[in-house]
C-alpha cells in the first residue's frame, strides 16, 4: 500500500508541474479547440509508455550508463522542441472560431496525437522521472504484471490532467479571450518551448 501511495504521489506531483506538455497542450487547444487538444493529451499518455516500456526491459539503464547515446537522446529532444518553439515564435496567421474569418488549416488528429506523441517520447526529463520511480520507489521484486500496472497509471495520470488542460484552454470563453491576443500568447509559448528545449542541454543524469 506505501509502494502505491508514493507512486501516485510522486506521480500526480511530476504531472502537474509545468513542463512542455503543459505548453504543448496549451497551444494546441487555444488555437485548434477542444478535439485537437485532447488529441494532442492522448499523445503525450501514449508517449509515456514509450519511457515505461524502454525502463521495464532495462533499455534505460543501457542509455544512460553510454554518456554517447543519452548526448543523442537529448539532443533529439532539444531538437524537436526548439524547433515547435520556433515554429509558434514565428507564427504570423491569425486563428478565429469564426470559420469565415480563420485562413488557418486545422492539424489532424494524427497530427495532434504526434505532436503531443514526440514532445513527451523526446522529453530526457520523462524517461528519468519513470527510471526514478522504478528503481527507488518500485520494489525490484514486482511481478512485470504490476510493473505494467503502474506504467499504464502514470500514462492515465497524464491523460486526465492533459485533457482537463486542453478542455479548460479550449472553453469558447477562455479560447476566444486568448484568441484576441493570439500572436503575442503563440510567442510566449514559442519562447518557453526553445528554453525549455535548450534548458535540455543542461540536464545531466548524474
Amino acid at each position: 500500500m506505501n509502494e502505491i501511495l508514493a507512486v501516485a504521489t510522486i506521480t500526480i506531483l511530476a504531472v502537474i508541474s509545468p513542463g512542455p506538455d503543459f505548453a504543448m497542450v496549451t497551444k494546441n487547444s487555444y488555437s485548434y479547440g477542444r478535439r485537437i487538444g485532447l488529441f494532442c493529451a492522448l499523445g503525450i499518455a501514449i508517449g509515456v509508455q514509450v519511457h515505461v516500456l524502454y525502463t521495464i526491459f532495462g533499455v534505460t539503464l543501457i542509455i544512460m550508463s553510454s554518456p554517447m547515446l543519452f548526448l543523442v537522446v537529448k539532443l533529439l529532444g532539444v531538437g524537436y522542441l526548439v524547433y515547435i518553439g520556433y515554429k509558434s515564435l514565428t507564427n504570423k496567421t491569425l486563428i478565429s472560431t469564426e470559420d469565415k474569418i480563420g485562413d488557418f488549416i486545422e492539424p489532424s488528429i494524427l497530427s495532434a496525437f504526434k505532436t503531443g506523441f514526440l514532445t513527451n517520447a523526446l522529453n530526457p526529463k520523462t524517461m528519468f522521472f519513470v527510471v526514478s520511480v522504478y528503481t527507488q520507489v518500485i520494489q525490484a521484486n514486482n511481478s512485470q504484471w504490476l510493473n505494467f500496472g503502474y506504467g499504464l497509471f502514470i500514462s492515465f495520470a497524464h491523460w486526465i490532467w492533459f485533457s482537463l488542460i486542453a478542455l479548460f484552454f479550449a472553453a469558447p470563453l477562455i479560447r476566444n479571450k486568448i484568441l484576441k491576443y493570439q500572436l503575442a500568447m503563440d510567442r510566449v509559448i514559442g519562447g518557453l518551448l526553445i528554453i525549455l528545449g535548450l534548458s535540455l542541454l543542461f540536464f545531466n543524469i548524474n
